[in-house]
């Protein structure tokens, strides 16, 4: 089974373990895994959507791997669709960091899901990380930990580029197509569903509903939210097209870095 470690991207967290061991790391996470998954149908009727594999290993390991390399010590998993195939796989795995599942009766919503599993943190006085379960990237949370800490913020977004797998096509002032396929990185930023929360933000998370619409629409409207930007590799995995994309592109990856090593 290969896991996220053998694909490590850029501006991932090995090279900063001295940040780590200094006391710099975020140690505690919280996934979102309590979706239906609808999009990724039909690989989501047997299976909540983290569990969905990429490189043959679920989404969740992939990103309990990197948590566990960037200082990460324990992982509460927000489970509702299928929570019993994410026990079953906790309780079966050697796992790099602690990892607890706590389980929805009903729907809550992300923003009720989250400060339900928050509650279960194990430090619930220091900052926590939240992560959507979708999302596959590497970069360093030590960096943006850092980043977090230097602007004293209750809450940091990271920021990503969106992916453009067939490339973005330019235009001049006028609209005359200049390329049809730039590889110029876009300059817009989403929201990568990766965030660093201070312990009060928890109070602003609603009981039940979306946390978009209530804690960070609060933390817009207040200029309390900072955002990160990282340029690392990133992608929201939403349907099996973006699954089928991204599996080709780890594979062209490994089939330049086999060239490469051979050369």
């Amino acid at each position: 089974m290969r896991h996220s470690r053998d694909m490590d991207g850029p501006g991932g967290c090995r090279a900063g373990r001295g940040a780590v061991s200094g006391g710099r790391a975020i140690r505690q996470a919280v996934v979102l895994a309590g979706g239906f998954g609808r999009r990724m149908r039909p690989l989501t009727f047997s299976r909540p959507k983290p569990m969905v594999e990429v490189h043959g290993t679920p989404i969740l390991r992939h990103q309990i791997d990197w948590f566990a390399e960037c200082g990460v010590e324990q992982v509460v998993v927000a489970a509702g669709h299928r929570a019993q195939v994410i026990k079953d796989y906790v309780a079966s795995q050697e796992l790099p960091l602690r990892t607890d599942v706590v389980a929805e009766e009903r729907p809550l919503g992300r923003g009720g899901g989250l400060k339900r599993a928050a509650a279960t943190l194990a430090r619930p006085d220091e900052p926590w990380l939240a992560a959507y379960g979708d999302i596959w990237t590497r970069f360093s949370l030590t960096d943006m930990y850092a980043h977090h800490r230097r602007h004293a913020a209750p809450a940091t977004v990271a920021l990503a580029r969106p992916w453009l797998p067939r490339g973005s096509v330019d235009c001049d002032e006028q609209g005359r197509v200049s390329a049809l396929a730039s590889k110029a990185p876009p300059q817009l930023r989403v929201n990568a569903g990766i965030y660093i929360f201070e312990p009060q933000v928890i109070e602003l998370l609603p009981d039940e509903g979306d946390h978009e619409d209530s804690a960070l629409a609060h933390l817009v409207r207040t200029r309390r939210l900072m955002g990160y930007p990282f340029d690392g590799p990133w992608r929201a995995i939403n349907t099996p097209r973006d699954l089928e994309d991204l599996e080709r592109e780890l594979a062209a990856q490994a089939a330049n870095t086999t060239t490469t090593k051979g050369t």
